[in-house]
């Protein structure tokens, strides 16, 4: 009975959206699962005698309690109505925006950067504002980007060319003093403003040993064929460092479990990250081998769009300008959407 009670209890809740972000304290047999859901967060403790471990979280079931907390601001709009976004409902289609930071400043040094948190360089802002022009009659309703800060500045960038003119809020999870302080008190403002979410999983590989290394002189002290596989062999990490595989596995994980649910929701969804952490991603999208996917290149500052449409994902290229007929051919609604774009900034 507890045993079934206890997996009917996880069922019910992993299917109306709550996500522990620990595992359970197998001493006490206590688990918290978390909802944020039109504004409101909802914590929720199970405890039990007997615990149960998954991959990826722990949770217990015998007794419940459930309490509201602070008021958390869910800025996230639908594009065409301005109303709160419901996670139930289903769209036909939805639009999915990819791009590489613009160049860093430890690019144009020529030096392994991986995790290492270093800004865009004048170049890089520009590149940023030209993939925003690409993008600007694209619906956005939610960004994510990685947690270092040349993919943050591209995203901010990118968005000060967007035609709706929106404002990218970046959404403080940390601790619920950084909650409570960031809400948004303004219903009207809410509705101008599109969610940011920083992830560690989006962020570049972390190249060990060579970071902030001369990749030239990287290359004449151990050999361009060693760090040629180091670079861009799949699976073989550099000293200390992530293989291709294994950045692969956080960021696909990721994006699975919290950016996919958004797309199948009908939201639009922007991801600024970075060269490993979305060829990680283009693999998963275009089901790419890992032969096919180590011969993948991505220019700096250059968006991609992929129509999410009745649960396949399909490639339409990088938007030249933002009045390429080829971008939208596919898609009625985003047509529709550059219309409503040109009707209402032309009047």
């Amino acid at each position: 009975m507890a045993s079934a009670a206890f997996h009917q209890a996880v069922v019910t809740l992993q299917s109306r959206g709550y996500y522990s972000n620990s595992c359970l304290d197998q001493e006490n047999g206590i688990a918290t699962f978390r909802s944020i859901s039109k504004g409101v967060k909802i914590d929720i403790t199970l405890t039990r005698r007997e615990t149960y471990c998954s991959r990826r979280r722990r949770v217990a079931v015998t007794q419940a309690s459930a309490s509201h907390s602070t008021t958390v601001p869910d800025p996230v709009l639908s594009p065409s109505s301005g109303t709160p976004s419901d996670s139930k409902k289903k769209s036909n289609e939805a639009a999915l925006i990819l791009i590489r930071h613009g160049e860093s400043m430890w690019n144009e040094k020529n030096l392994f950067t991986g995790c290492v948190d270093v800004p865009l360089t004048t170049k890089g802002v520009e590149e940023a504002i030209e993939a925003g022009k690409r993008i600007s009659n694209i619906p956005v309703d939610m960004i994510y980007t990685s947690s270092l800060i040349r993919a943050q500045m591209t995203a901010m960038l990118a968005m000060t060319e967007h035609r709706r003119k929106k404002v990218p809020i970046i959404l403080h999870d940390e601790n619920e003093q950084a909650r409570a302080w960031s809400q948004i008190f303004s219903e009207d403002t809410k509705k101008q403003c599109i969610p940011v979410v920083t992830a560690w999983q989006l962020n570049e590989r972390m190249y060990g040993e060579l970071q902030g290394l001369n990749k030239q002189e990287t290359a004449d002290r151990y050999g361009t064929e060693q760090v040629h596989v180091w670079r861009r062999s799949y699976d073989t990490p550099p000293p200390n460092g992530e293989s291709l595989e294994m950045c692969a596995e956080r960021a696909v994980a990721y994006f699975t479990e919290f950016i996919q649910p958004r797309l199948l929701s009908g939201k639009n969804v922007m991801i600024a990250a970075h060269g490993n952490s979305l060829r990680s991603i283009i693999m998963y999208l275009d089901k790419l081998t890992s032969q096919e996917v180590i011969s993948l290149e991505l220019s700096t500052g250059i968006p991609m769009l992929y129509i999410f449409k009745e649960g396949r994902f399909i490639r339409r290229g990088s938007p030249v300008a933002p009045t390429e007929t080829s971008v939208y051919a596919y898609t009625k609604s985003l047509a529709q959407y550059r219309q409503k774009l040109d009707e209402k900034f032309q009047s």
